[in-house]
C-alpha cells in the first residue's frame, strides 16, 4: 500500500510517499517539498501573518493533489512547533482545513519527541540497548530516552535553530558578544530539561536526527547522503566544538561552500551547532550517531502497526477525487 506523511515543520513543508505494509520497512516512492520558514512569518504578537498562512495553504493543496495523483491510500498530516506555539495556531489550522479539506494534526513537543524516538528504535533495533535521541528542528529541540519502543522521558524545549537565529544572531557574521550570550541562554534553557533524565541510566547509543545534525556531521567529515543510509555516520563533540567556532566567524554566503549545507539552512547552521554542542556537553557524551529515520518515519511505522489490528485502509476522505469533494460540499 502507498502511504503519505505531510510534515509541516518550522523550516520546510514536506510530503513523503512510501510503499509499505505491516512488517516491512517503508520504501520511499516520491516526495514533494519546499522551503517555508513559518518562523519568518511571525508577527510581534507571535501570530502567523496572512502571507505565511497563504503560503501554507497553497502547499497543502499541492501536497493533497500530489498524493491523490500518485494514488496514496492514506495521508498523515501533522504540524509541529511553528503552528503549535503560534498565538493564532487554532485559526491557522481551521483555515487550512476550510481551504484544503486536509486536517493537520497538531503534535505536542512530547509526542514529537516520542514518535522520533520510535523511528530511531526501529532503525537501531533492540540490540542497541538504551537510546538517547536528540533532534534539532527549526522551532524546537526534542530529547527522548528509553529502553523500549517508546521512551521513558520525552521532552521539548524552544531551542530550534531557526528560532534562535532570528532572536539572537541578527548580524552576519554574528558578533562574539551575541554568540556568547546565545551559548549562555542555550545552557540555561537546557539544564532543567536535562535534569529530567537523571536516574534513568546511561544510553548505549546517542542518536542525532534532523537535517541540522546531518549537515554538521557532513561538515565534520561524515559520508555524503549519496553513499546511502546504511553507512555509519558519527559526529564527535571535539569536531563539533571546532566547527562551531569556525562557523561563528563565517558569513552566511561562505557557509554555502561547506559540504552538505543548503541555502535554506546556511543561516541557522551556527545556532544548530551551539545547541548540539551544549547537549552533548550537558548529557556528558563525546559523540552521537546519525540516524536516517526521524519523525515522518515514526508516524508511518506507527500507522502500519495500527493496520495489523484494524485491517485494510479505505481511501482517506481528503484523498478522494476533487469532483467527489466538490459534490460533498
Amino acid at each position: 500500500m502507498r502511504l503519505g506523511v505531510l510534515d509541516i515543520g518550522s523550516n520546510t513543508v514536506h510530503l513523503l510517499l512510501v510503499d509499505a505494509h505491516p512488517g516491512a520497512r517503508p520504501v520511499p516512492f516520491a516526495s514533494h517539498k519546499r522551503p517555508l520558514s513559518l518562523v519568518q512569518y511571525l508577527e510581534p504578537d507571535g501570530s502567523i501573518n496572512d502571507a505565511g498562512q497563504h503560503e501554507l495553504t497553497e502547499f497543502v493543496l499541492e501536497a493533497w493533489e500530489f498524493a491523490a495523483r500518485h494514488k496514496a491510500e492514506d495521508l498523515l498530516a501533522f504540524c509541529t512547533s511553528a503552528i503549535r506555539e503560534a498565538t493564532n495556531g487554532p485559526e491557522v489550522l481551521a483555515r487550512v482545513k476550510h481551504e484544503t479539506t486536509v486536517t493537520l494534526q497538531e503534535l505536542t513537543g512530547s509526542e514529537e519527541a516520542s514518535m522520533t524516538f520510535f523511528a530511531v528504535r526501529r532503525w537501531h533495533g533492540w540490540g542497541a540497548g538504551p537510546i538517547l535521541n536528540l533532534d534539532i528542528g527549526g522551532g524546537s529541540f526534542e530529547m527522548a530516552f528509553g529502553q523500549d519502543e517508546l521512551p521513558e522521558v520525552a521532552t521539548s524545549v524552544p531551542l530550534g535553530a531557526s528560532r534562535l537565529t532570528r532572536d539572537w544572531l541578527s548580524e552576519d557574521p554574528p558578533s562574539a558578544k551575541s554568540v556568547k550570550e546565545l551559548r549562555r541562554y542555550i545552557r540555561a534553557t537546557l539544564k532543567p530539561a536535562v535534569r529530567e533524565f537523571d536516574g534513568l541510566g546511561r544510553a548505549n547509543v546517542v542518536a542525532g536526527t534532523s537535517k541540522t545534525f546531518r549537515s554538521l556531521a557532513r561538515i565534520a567529515g561524515a559520508a555524503p547522503s549519496a553513499a546511502g543510509p546504511y553507512v555509519k555516520r558519527e559526529l564527535q563533540a571535539s569536531d563539533l566544538g571546532v566547527w562551531a567556532q569556525r562557523i561563528s566567524a563565517m558569513k552566511v554566503e561562505d557557509r554555502l561552500h561547506l559540504p552538505g549545507v543548503s541555502e535554506a539552512r546556511a543561516h541557522q547552521l551556527l545556532a544548530g551547532a551551539l545547541v548540539a554542542e551544549a547537549a552533548l556537553e550537558l548529557f556528558k557524551f563525546k559523540k552521537l550517531r546519525i540516524c536516517p529515520w526521524a519523525l515522518r518515519e515514526g508516524l508511518i511505522l506507527r500507522r502500519l502497526d495500527q493496520l495489523v489490528f484494524s485491517g485494510p485502509l479505505e481511501l482517506a476522505p481528503h484523498l478522494a477525487p476533487p469532483q467527489a469533494v466538490e459534490a460533498a460540499v
